[in-house]
């Protein structure tokens, strides 16, 4: 961690400018943007990297799976997306509460919270774990129920018990994540997972390719490469990268627990809902008619999507910490400016991916197939495609807002409401009522999207941004922070 005066400058570097902002000179407005800018890129830049690497170990995972056969691939592809991705975006989300608290404390300067918080995220996440085996447990049975063939569904099953290894390593691994991430040293999660990729890389080589240990020695390379990602940011932490906010282990973990878990628990439904959403949409299209060349043009939408989401996402975690960090330090307009510069970068990213997809509409389907008919569909939802990655660069950011504020609970009625009441409703309407098919539903699912987006955009500008340092100023002592060290 860098020097006080440096940390005072990542907080109060722009209150200069603000007078110059203030008084309408031009140059004020570009020099704060310029800073802000690279407060943003700052957390943004290692972010976007640490995702893509999180995205390219499961991939390699399933590349080698796909080597040992079809039946291998599927069972660890089912296992993967929906018994680990399920518990995967419910923990994520419930450790984003992290987000709001150890941002909020870090620039109110009372960096040795962040630690407490850390440590009571562990708690809240190590039961919730607990909660969750069932799921492993009987993968099987549930598998056999969303209508997967038997074979399948017990191969997946087995994987899925392989996998709980990689399961309670989410436990430790996501706060210790955004713990580093709220007090700026994204950097030090990015190189802990190239690291990690490297190590996996190494391990399934030797596990799969080497010593043949088949469909389970490539699971558990999945679970050591996380785990070793994971002692590798406690040790940063333990051993001195963190003098002042790791203080060592605290009783004081355990108080404030009801509320830590409130606060958890509403940021968990927040972004699951969000994240089951368009999973959705490729369930509902997989019960068209005829629905095989529906699902491989709309999977290999999705995976475009998914592909550029990790820019949004990373735009996320960067709103959420630097408007987090400036409200706990009492520094309202500096929020708001910080909201602005965020969504304002990453709309032109988006807007330009949005173009390069119309451009591309009927070419970029030839990275994933050689099917004339797969990539013609592919090309008739690339307008829909390009409306979602335009959509996708503005919603994650607002929602980053919202976690660096602690409006979790709210937002995850947003979502109820435009996702599951207006958007899933409609897609149905329009693809089988109206016989429009994947277009149909996919239309009315962004339309789910921009009503929420909308809503999310007007909450962000009726905001008072100084009544909500003032609350984030209360929630430090509702969360028991305190000013000794």
């Amino acid at each position: 961690m860098g020097s006080g005066e440096e940390r005072v400058a990542l907080l109060d570097g722009s209150r200069g400018e603000e007078e110059e902002l203030e008084s309408g000179l031009g140059l004020g407005l570009v020099q704060r943007s310029w800073i802000e800018s690279k407060k943003l890129w700052r957390i943004v830049a290692p972010a976007i990297f640490s995702r893509v690497v999180s995205y390219s170990m499961n991939v390699i995972t399933q590349a080698f799976a796909g080597h040992l056969g079809n039946l291998e691939l599927a069972s660890i592809t089912i296992a993967n997306t929906v018994v680990v991705g399920f518990n995967f975006g419910l923990m994520l989300g419930m450790a984003s509460a992290l987000e709001t608290l150890c941002g909020q404390a870090f620039g109110a300067k009372k960096y040795h919270m962040l630690g407490v918080y850390m440590q009571r995220s562990w708690i809240v996440l190590f039961l919730c774990a607990v909660l969750l085996l069932p799921l492993y447990f009987f993968a099987t049975p549930i598998l056999i129920l969303t209508g997967q063939p038997p074979e399948l569904a017990e191969q997946a099953g087995t994987v899925s018990m392989w996998f709980i290894p990689l399961h309670f390593s989410f436990v430790f691994i996501f706060p210790l994540q955004r713990f580093l991430q709220c007090q700026l040293k994204n950097s030090v999660n990015a190189i802990i997972a190239a690291i990690s990729l490297v190590v996996h890389l190494f391990v399934t080589w030797l596990f799969v390719s080497k010593l043949q240990f088949g469909l389970i020695g490539t699971t558990v390379t999945l679970n050591f490469s996380w785990w070793v990602g994971a002692f590798c940011q406690f040790g940063y932490v333990a051993c001195g990268g963190c003098p002042e906010t790791w203080k060592g282990f605290s009783m004081e973990a355990f108080t404030g627990l009801w509320e830590f878990l409130k606060l958890s628990a509403a940021s968990g439904v927040m972004l699951c809902l969000e994240n089951w959403y368009y999973r959705i949409l490729i369930l509902l299209t997989g019960n068209l008619k005829n629905a095989e060349i529906a699902v491989d043009a709309i999977s290999i939408c999705m995976n475009i999507n998914g592909w550029e989401l990790m820019i949004p996402l990373a735009f996320f975690a960067g709103t959420g910490v630097r408007v987090a960090n400036e409200l706990g330090a009492g520094n309202g307009k500096g929020a708001r400016f910080a909201t602005i510069v965020s969504v304002v970068t990453s709309s032109v990213i988006g807007l330009f991916f949005c173009l390069l997809i119309m451009a591309l509409h009927d070419k970029f389907a030839f990275i994933f197939t050689s099917s004339s008919v797969v990539i013609e569909a592919v090309d008739k939802l690339s307008l829909l495609l390009a409306f979602t990655i335009l959509l996708n660069s503005i919603q994650p950011i607002l929602s980053g807002v919202a976690v660096g504020s602690g409006w979790q609970a709210m937002v995850a009625y947003v979502n109820i409401g435009t996702y599951y009441l207006i958007g899933i409703p409609l897609g149905i309407l329009l693809g089988w009522i109206f016989n429009l098919g994947v277009m149909g539903i996919w239309a009315g699912m962004i339309t789910g999207t921009a009503v929420q987006t909308l809503i999310l955009a007007f909450i962000t500008i009726k905001c008072d941004w100084e009544k909500e340092a003032l609350i984030a100023s209360a929630r430090m002592e509702i969360y028991g922070s305190s000013d000794k060290p």
